[in-house]
């Protein structure tokens, strides 16, 4: 697996916790930091296939693309190439054309409606050519992804990413925390989907801490009124 995918997800998980969650910056370095000990833990565990770099946090088009490919392309067994169709999308994809690629893909589908990683790779394109929102094309081609691999970990993973996106932490939240609830104990990715849900908890509790408690509700119900007056006396 490269570092890419991994030094992207921990950029934007930062972009979130500071933009979208407004976290103070006297905790800027803190959270950085142990950012930086979670990709030092996956250095060590995880044997990545090249160096690791500090990621920027604006990849261009061509990294995001390669890093979009890579990510998927980890999730399968990698003894054979995808067919025709998805290694010509994932060409465009590399060079950040979404459009190109998706066309690429529908055919793909087309050819084979059970081909579980064109399906994913379909949502990962149309997310991408939409600026990151999770469209309701991108949340059809996942959704048949899942069903074509139940206990696959993709398209649950890439859901998580795009709701970050879109600035829902606590839907992406409970994505990751379904998958991770279904999650094998062995499964080699199990330990990052944990530290993402404690992070994102972390995050969520900070957002919450901020905002305060919710203001009380005003009862607008009209009090009982009292027992009747007797008439004036003549």
């Amino acid at each position: 697996m490269s570092w890419l995918p991994i030094a992207l997800l921990a950029a934007l998980v930062f972009i979130l916790a500071a933009l979208v969650l407004k976290l103070p910056r006297p905790l800027w370095t803190l959270f950085a930091a142990a950012l930086t000990f979670g990709l030092a833990g996956y250095a060590w565990q995880g044997s990545p296939g090249q160096g690791g770099a500090p990621a920027e946090p604006a990849a261009d088009a061509s990294e995001s693309g390669e890093a979009l490919v890579a990510a998927r392309r980890s999730m399968f067994a990698s003894e054979l190439p995808p067919p025709r169709w998805i290694t010509v999308a994932d060409a465009f994809t590399r060079k950040g054309r979404y459009e190109d690629a998706a066309n690429m893909l529908r055919n793909a589908v087309a050819e084979n409606p059970d081909d579980l990683e064109a399906w994913l790779a379909l949502g990962n394109v149309l997310v991408e050519h939409a600026d990151g929102a999770l469209t309701p094309a991108a949340t059809y081609a996942y959704d048949r992804a899942e069903q074509l691999g139940p206990d696959h970990p993709g398209a649950p993973f890439f859901v998580g990413i795009a709701l970050l996106r879109s600035g829902e932490p606590q839907q992406a939240r409970d994505a990751w925390a379904e998958l991770l609830s279904r999650t094998p104990v062995n499964a080699p990715w199990r330990g990052q989907l944990e530290d993402r849900v404690t992070i994102l908890d972390q995050l969520l509790a900070m957002q919450a801490q901020r905002m305060g408690p919710p203001d009380p509700v005003q009862d607008d119900t009209p009090a009982p009124a009292g027992p009747a007056l007797p008439p004036a006396m003549p």
